[in-house]
């Protein structure tokens, strides 16, 4: 592993799968916070694609975190963020004191889609 590189994950999700399971309420406002729900609205036919896209990411984070979805570290903890267009990551809760236990001070994160299939790959660094 290089240096300051303390975990990474990637993660696939089906676009079609994704735009079935949004459709459930349940699922849409547990998986994904408000402003990330805002977000998706924003999107309009591509809101599958991006929720898909962002799952994918969730899940990436969880794996570089070493945990995946366990120890507290659940899609709540995990924010996919959008500003300027980049995305990014927000952590809460034992997400945050995951990250801060392995040394960790940030989350690096690369979305692609195409077709049917979304993925995403997240690298949680160290400080400095």
């Amino acid at each position: 592993m290089r240096e300051g590189v303390i975990g990474v994950g990637c993660d696939l999700c089906a676009v079609d799968r994704m735009a079935r399971a949004i459709e459930k309420v349940h699922f849409y406002e547990r998986v994904f916070l408000e402003q990330e729900r805002e977000y998706l609205e924003s999107r309009g036919a591509g809101r599958a694609q991006s929720a898909a896209a962002m799952f994918a990411a969730k899940e990436a984070v969880a794996k570089a975190l070493g945990t995946g979805f366990a120890g507290g570290v659940m899609p709540w903890t995990i924010e996919i963020t959008h500003a300027g267009g980049a995305p990014g990551v927000r952590l809460y809760g034992a997400a945050q004191e995951r990250l801060a236990a392995l040394g960790g001070g940030r989350m690096l994160l690369s979305l692609s889609h195409e077709g049917n299939m979304a993925m995403a790959f997240a690298v949680a660094a160290a400080e400095g």
